[in-house]
């Protein structure tokens, strides 16, 4: 695909601020016991093109299942998709939903909704025959008020959803149907509205923190009512300060009111401690509690600077964050906490801070982990204005509804104490024209509106100097003034990839402070090296010189070697990066590969090449260069795998920290000792293959830090199945992700071996994905069988909400097959 190149210098005020921040209240009953899981037992109908018509009828065959569900997961791959591969090759259309199920009579007296945490799109939604709307955007969640047309006690209700995606609009792998947690609320008629609370600090230093709590309350009474609004804050399960109001509202009304207090002595969230406190407002009228309404929050300052990049807590701290695309890999797009919280991590343990949302809101619960993982959040909201990037996207909806999503966004999200930055766009084509100008400042007024604690982005097109003007701006057929920078909607200049020009950013842009919106996009497979140390040569190499040349199969070199025309290597943006202090941080593209947007853009490849963990969850190599750099971890990687032909020359190279020098011995025998000199961010060497051992020896002082080895492997032999976790809950949610490994008959890592592996469940689970990382591979997902990519294959395994264990099975033809329990409780 061709990427424009639009280049941006402006200048705009900086921007710094002291906040605080607290966690949505759209989490589950365990914070919040007005909702409860609406997910179980719906019914499902994926339309047939060619025989249904928009609509069902008696005769229409539905299958029974738990949401989320994504149902284009289920689907074939398919060359020929509307989506294409950038949409993963997988098929949208049209989709029903519907569930029977029953109101206590005790709630006739109650307010009753539906909340959707987010319908994958165009969702429109009908309770007993009565229309309740449509929502395009499939990214946020939205609420119903269903309670005029309820029946109550034994009488039944009937919901229906209708779901249509309509291909293309995403320029990446969206999934289809309801991929979100989906809830039925019940509230008092006098209670606290649906993600009504906003807590903030004016104040915050090491001594007290100064706690600002704004609340709406609704009354759907037909009288007025005299009550007393409490919010008391918790550290756990201990008491800190409470305050009081009474308030008087009369019927059909709403009120949104303020109480201050302070916490002394405040425990900071930070990335390494993310602390949080917990906030519960109480409406009582008389002795009777109407709601309880629960919000957790973290106490932080922070700011943007433009001398020291960004500030946390009064101390100078590097964002060092990736990019995220909303889909779980193997699972499709249909949210998961487990799947989430594995992704977040393997991240952390890569020394990964900060997550960007690209290009969409994302889950409730990826905000909820971030919160208590310790997570810099740039939270994104849109990926076109009204100028269409696909025949069927956002844009078609824009007018009626961006200023709706929007809103409803930042009301869910603002009391997230890992949400640091607003971004309103990615790459937007009207950043070029007036209309970038009028759009921004009416995106961020609306922002501001609801939220002054957080400043404003987008993630523009990069900048350069063009004949010494910092305020010239190139497409690549025209100069244009980037309008939506200069429109001074923006409090964060960010701007994708020319790292380039990084270094000059305070002369480029003197008064605004900078974040890496977005950064690299370099191309690997993991396990693949090029095998022609000729072509090895000619690195850095783009993806859009033909593949054929070294990279056969839609394959990319696992070296850090391959990138795009408008990227760079991991090392070369890091290397810029790491050295000036108001460089306040960067979002690497991608943590994770995802389904859709292979580049190279060609069949068979159906997934994308640039994350730095496979869509298995398995690190590539260059994961280790980050683990090295951004971790206080010993870290000692060797790549490539040992297994080549005889007489080829093959290159070594070697991540490591903590170590003056790494020492590689082949079978015994010193091949040499190297140092990392300058910037250099690993060490190599050029070594005529001879199977057998390489050794790596890190060593500080003299002494020996870490020792790796790879060996030479033969004939694929046997299977090993390792589970990340061995005992899950019996909820019917909770994931095993379960590794196979294949080894030769000498217990040695069989590094190039792609066998089919077959898998089969016993007892209280059922497989739910099965991936390799390959992403030209076509095998689904949702199988009971896979081929290994470069000796490795991951099963997903889920509980059913019985205790017992799970048995699992790998086999392949000609090898020992493998067998591990998982216990469920």
């Amino acid at each position: 695909m061709k990427k424009i190149y639009s280049y941006i210098f402006i200048t705009i005020a900086a921007a710094g601020m002291l906040m605080f921040a607290a966690c949505s209240s759209s989490d589950t009953k365990e914070h919040n016991n007005r909702k409860i899981s609406f997910n179980k037992d719906w019914q499902f109908h994926l339309n047939d093109a060619t025989v249904d018509k928009d609509t069902f009828s008696a005769a229409t065959k539905w299958r029974t299942l738990n949401v989320p569900h994504d149902w284009s997961v289920e689907g074939s791959f398919d060359e020929h998709s509307p989506g294409g591969i950038g949409g993963g090759a997988l098929n949208g259309g049209l989709g029903w939903y519907k569930k029977i199920f029953t109101v206590a009579a005790a709630d006739s007296t109650k307010v009753t909704s539906i909340v959707f945490d987010g319908v994958y799109c165009n969702s429109e939604v009908w309770i007993n025959g009565h229309y309740l709307g449509k929502r395009p955007n499939g990214y946020i969640g939205f609420e119903y008020n269903l309670t005029p047309f309820l029946k109550f006690g034994d009488t039944k209700n009937e919901i229906v959803v209708k779901v249509l995606n309509q291909q293309p609009n995403s320029r990446w792998y969206s999934g289809s149907g309801m991929y979100r947690n989906i809830w039925l609320q019940t509230t008092d008629k006098l209670h606290v509205a649906e993600n009504g609370t906003f807590v903030t600090t004016p104040k915050v230093t090491a001594e007290n923190a100064i706690v600002a709590i704004q609340t709406t309350i609704k009354n759907e009474y037909a009288s007025t009512k005299e009550a007393t609004v409490t919010t008391t804050l918790y550290k756990g399960d201990s008491e800190v300060t409470s305050v009081s109001q009474k308030i008087s509202l009369e019927a059909n009304t709403e009120k949104t009111i303020k109480q201050e207090t302070t916490v002394n002595n405040p425990a900071l969230w930070n990335v390494d401690a993310p602390e949080l406190y917990t906030a519960i407002t109480e409406i009582k009228t008389g002795d009777e509690v109407t709601d309880s309404y629960s919000t957790p929050f973290g106490i932080r300052s922070f700011t943007f600077d433009l001398d020291k990049g960004f500030i946390l807590n009064g101390k100078q701290l590097k964002i060092k964050g990736v990019c995220l695309h909303h889909d779980l890999g193997p699972l499709g797009s249909a949210i998961n906490t487990r799947a989430i919280e594995r992704q977040l991590q393997i991240m952390k343990d890569m020394g990964v801070n900060g997550v960007r949302t690209s290009h969409n809101p994302p889950a409730p619960e990826l905000l909820d982990l971030c919160d208590k993982m310790g997570f810099i959040v740039m939270d994104e909201a849109f990926d076109m204005w009204e100028q269409s990037k696909n025949k069927y996207d956002y844009s078609t909806a824009w007018d009626k509804w961006h200023k709706i999503d929007l809103e409803a966004q930042i009301l869910r999200d603002r009391n997230h104490p890992s949400v640091f930055i607003w971004s309103i766009g990615n790459e937007i084509p009207e950043q070029w024209n007036e209309n970038g100008a009028r759009i921004g400042k009416e995106l961020a007024a609306i922002v501001k509106a609801l939220d002054t604690t957080r400043p404003v982005t987008a993630a523009m097109n990069p900048p350069i100097i063009v004949n010494g003007d910092i305020n010239i701006q190139f497409t690549e057929t025209a100069a244009q003034p980037n309008a939506l920078a200069g429109s001074g909607a923006l409090d964060l200049i960010g701007y994708n990839y020319a790292h380039q020009t990084y270094a000059n950013h305070k002369i480029n842009f003197p008064k605004t402070p900078f974040i890496a919106t977005e950064t690299t996009s370099a191309l690997q497979t993991r396990g693949y090296y090029d095998e022609k140390s000729d072509t090895i040569k000619q690195w850095p190499k783009r993806w859009d010189i033909p593949l054929t040349t070294g990279n056969p199969g839609n394959t990319c070199s696992a070296y850090d070697q391959i990138q795009t025309p408008w990227g760079s290597t991991h090392e070369a943006t890091w290397k810029v990066m790491k050295k000036h202090d108001f460089l306040s941080g960067m979002f690497i593209w991608t943590g994770f590969d995802y389904i859709g947007e292979p580049t190279p853009y060609q069949w068979p490849s159906i997934s994308s090449y640039f994350g730095i963990v496979d869509l298995a969850g398995f690190p590539k190599d260059v994961y280790y260069m980050y683990q090295s750099e951004w971790t206080d971890k010993d870290v000692l990687h060797i790549l490539p795998h040992w297994n080549w032909k005889a007489g080829q020359t093959v290159d070594v190279w070697a991540y490591y920290n903590h170590a003056d020098e790494v020492e590689l011995y082949l079978n015994g025998k010193s091949l040499g000792k190297q140092s990392k000199k300058g910037d250099d961010l690993h060490v190599m060497w050029k070594v005529p293959y001879a199977p057998g051992t390489l050794k790596a020896v890190s060593r500080k002082g003299g002494k020996t830090v870490l020792e790796r080895e790879v060996k030479t492997s033969g004939a694929a032999a046997s299977l090993k199945a390792i589970a990340d976790r061995t005992t899950i809950d019996a909820d019917g949610n909770d994931l095993s992700y379960i590794t196979v490994d294949i080894y030769d008959a000498n217990g040695v890592f069989a590094a190039t071996a792609n066998n089919e592996i077959n898998f089969s469940v016993k007892g209280e689970g059922k497989i739910v994905g099965v991936c390799s990382g390959d992403p030209v591979s076509h095998e689904s997902y949702k199988g009971t069988k896979h081929t290994a990519l470069n000796g490795k294959c991951l099963v997903i395994v889920q509980s059913t909400e019985k205790a017992g264990t799970i048995e699992l099975t790998a086999s392949a033809a000609g090898l020992k097959s493998s067998t591990i329990e998982i216990r469920t409780k």
